[in-house]
């Protein structure tokens, strides 16, 4: 197996380097992070700098208006972005890593054709509306009922944690299209809608994190009247279509993170030498064994997107719930050990890495709870009987 880049993949390398160094000194100042119209601007106005220069979409299907790159050229692509202090994908995170992809593996021509090309231009902001405070782990005992009223759903409910919802223009909403019987599993019962968020009847109320920060919201739907044409999948089919979009959350949206803790780690070490704790042979070992664990979690982060590009529509494999374990667990030791390196340093906000700490703690809650992941890969992957 020949693993070395190829003369054409050096040479995308090679152009994106010299693209990010003309454009990264001509970019705005970065907005604070608790001013999310300021960021949303700053993020939209990078994503148009990028499809302007050919780089947006690199891995969404050229059928779905992406660039249909090669998965190597994808992670070069996070490789020199992330090594050049680029942007990331901010408040277009859920447009761009999950639903987008989601539209474009499941979605009609109409609605890739309505819904993608804004997404790549950095034209609208998409929030995920999924989790509800009665239906967090179990996400299929949602109860947010949509109803059918000619060609629209009447939607009523409440949902929790809904990234980005303050500053987005659609929500990828699941709903409840059927009741829960004996008859019928939870399962069974849910659609996928693209719901837009200046419908009436449809409130945001924002909510304040432990980092300081407002980038999820609870939203309360009133009687939202939702076209039947922004279904995704077929009616009560909504469980199928998202696996789809857990699978591209899971397995490949997290991807340019891995980069960064990468890099962090190298950071850290630099920061112990500098302040004496180097000198802790505890504190190196555990910056060693960080080390390998992020090195093999980028190797498998290159066979998800490598399985992702060979795949119908691009959807990752079940090996995204070991990624997402895995990672969860390696972030929230790689920052608790900046905290060590920091010392009396860590109790201050103003201090690098104090907030990706404290960001650090929900990841083993989002995108599934670890316990989720943990019965997916015993079940699915080794094939373990399920609990009674």
């Amino acid at each position: 197996m020949d693993l070395t880049y190829t003369e054409e993949e050096q040479d995308f390398r090679a152009r994106l380097r010299g693209w990010l160094a003309k454009v990264l000194p001509e970019l705005p100042a970065k907005p604070s992070p608790d001013d999310w119209p300021g960021r949303r601007a700053y993020d939209l106005g990078w994503q148009r700098r990028l499809h302007e220069a050919g780089y947006a979409g690199l891995h969404w299907p050229v059928d779905a208006g992406g660039r249909g790159a090669t998965p190597t050229q994808h992670l070069i692509f996070l490789e020199e972005t992330e090594r050049a202090g680029a942007p990331y994908v901010g408040a277009n995170f859920v447009g761009l890593l999950h639903a987008g992809p989601t539209i474009a593996a499941e979605g009609t021509a109409e609605q890739r054709a309505r819904w993608l090309p804004p997404v790549l231009r950095g034209d609208e902001v998409w929030c995920q509306g999924f989790s509800e405070p009665s239906a967090g782990s179990d996400l299929a005992s949602l109860r947010t009922r949509a109803v059918r009223d000619g060609d629209d759903y009447v939607i009523t409910g409440s949902k929790i944690w809904t990234s980005h919802a303050e500053v987005a223009d659609w929500c990828e909403l699941l709903v409840r299209t059927r009741p829960v019987g004996a008859e019928v599993p939870k399962h069974r019962g849910i659609s996928w809608l693209a719901m837009p968020m200046d419908a009436p009847g449809v409130t945001v109320r924002p909510l304040r994190t432990l980092a300081g920060s407002a980038e999820f919201a609870e939203m309360f739907l009133d009687e939202v009247r939702v076209p039947v044409a922004n279904r995704v999948g077929a009616e009560n089919d909504g469980w199928r279509v998202t696996m789809v979009t857990l699978s591209f959350e899971r397995g490949t949206a997290f991807v340019g993170e891995v980069v960064a803790c990468r890099r962090t780690l190298g950071e850290l070490a630099r920061a112990a030498k500098a302040n004496g704790r180097w000198d802790d042979p505890v504190l190196r070992r555990r910056l060693g064994r960080l080390y390998g664990e992020f090195g093999a979690l980028w190797r498998l982060t290159q066979w998800n997107v490598s399985e992702a590009g060979r795949s119908a529509g691009g959807v990752p494999g079940i090996g995204g719930s070991v990624f997402k374990l895995a990672y969860s667990h390696a972030r929230q030791e790689l920052y608790d050990t900046a905290a060590e390196v920091l010392g009396a340093a860590s109790l201050s906000l103003d201090e690098e890495w104090v907030l990706d700490r404290l960001s650090s703690l929900s990841y083993t809650i989002a995108a599934g709870t670890s316990q989720i992941q943990q019965n997916i890969v015993a079940e699915r992957i080794l094939g373990l009987p399920k609990g009674r």
